[in-house]
Parts: structure tokens; sequence; C-alpha cells
């Protein structure tokens, strides 16, 4: 083989390897800006569902598709910080909770996600009914959460921007959200 044709089979080598390297650039930025992105878990009222400092990804576009739903983990745009959170209330619902439970619409609702303990140190509330396109959100650590009840009111449409989906850091709690 003469060496004008290594050296043409060796630049094809490089350019290809160049095209591979700047597409997959390409689609990690796309899928980070528009599908998929990272959040911190920050505090502890999240508690025993998300610990503080667990690194989570979450889906910026299932709610471009669809709406929140009762029960997701979501993560709360707000001007200083980011906010993680559980949607309990949809527009129109009647959120109230009274001795140690929680009614949705004048039904109690069962929640497997949180411990006896945070129930028992819940105050009574309500009932608040959820205006349309907000949503009432709280934190699985009920004693401690800022959320709707205390601080964050109701949250905005708009505001949620994303689901939260799989904890991947520390990588040996690697899970699903649920």
């Amino acid at each position: 083989m003469s060496k004008l044709v290594k050296k043409d089979k060796q630049k094809n080598e490089w350019l290809e390897w160049g095209k591979a390297i700047f597409i997959a650039i390409l689609l990690a930025f796309f899928l980070r800006t528009f599908v998929f992105a990272t959040s911190i878990v920050e505090g502890e009222s999240m508690v025993p569902t998300l610990q503080d400092g667990e690194r989570v990804i979450f889906n910026k576009l299932i709610y471009l598709v669809d709406e929140p739903e009762r029960g997701d983990v979501v993560i709360i745009k707000r001007p200083v910080k980011n906010y993680v959170k559980r949607v309990i209330g949809l527009p129109g619902d009647t959120v109230k909770f009274r001795n140690h439970h929680l009614y949705i619409n004048g039904e109690q609702y069962e929640k497997t996600f949180i411990s006896v303990d945070a129930l028992n140190h819940t105050g009574n509330f309500g009932p608040i009914e959820v205006p349309d396109d907000k949503y009432f959100v709280m934190g699985d650590n009920r004693a401690i959460s800022k959320d709707s009840r205390n601080g964050l009111g109701f949250i905005n449409a708009d505001d949620i921007v994303g689901r939260s989906e799989f904890v991947i850091y520390p990588f040996d709690e690697w899970s699903m959200i649920k």
C-alpha cells in the first residue's frame, strides 16, 4: 500500500471519529437540555423516599405531553432553588388532614410512601380547594417539610419542570422513585 493511500485512510478514520464524538456531544446536549436533567435533594423533607444529598434524574419531557398525577415526585422551579416534593392535590381537588389522615375530595387517601411517624407529626389543616392550573404538594417527611401548607403555597403547572425518575447517586442506592 502506498503512503498516500495509507495517509488518506488514516485521515478518514480521524474524520469518522471526530463525527462520532461531535454527534455524541450534540445528543448529550439535546438530552440534557430537553429530556433529562439531574437535581440534588437538599434537606430531609422527602425522607424516607429520598435522602439529603441524593442525586436524582428527572424527566423534563413528561409534562409537555401529560399532566402531573397524584403521587408523582416532581421538581419545582423557584427563583432561589428547586424543590423536590410529591403531588398530593390536583387542580379542583379539596384537600384536608384530620386526625392523622389525609382526605382528598372527602375520601381518605392511603399512602404507602410515608411513615406512620410522619403522619403523627402532621397537624390538621384544611379543607383547602386547589385552584385551576395549580397543584398542592407535600414532602414525605411532613413534620419538617416546607410545602403547600406552609411556605410554597399552590404550585403553578408551569413551575413543575419534571418528574423524578431515578436515584443515581450515591451509586449503591440506584433505584426508581415510586
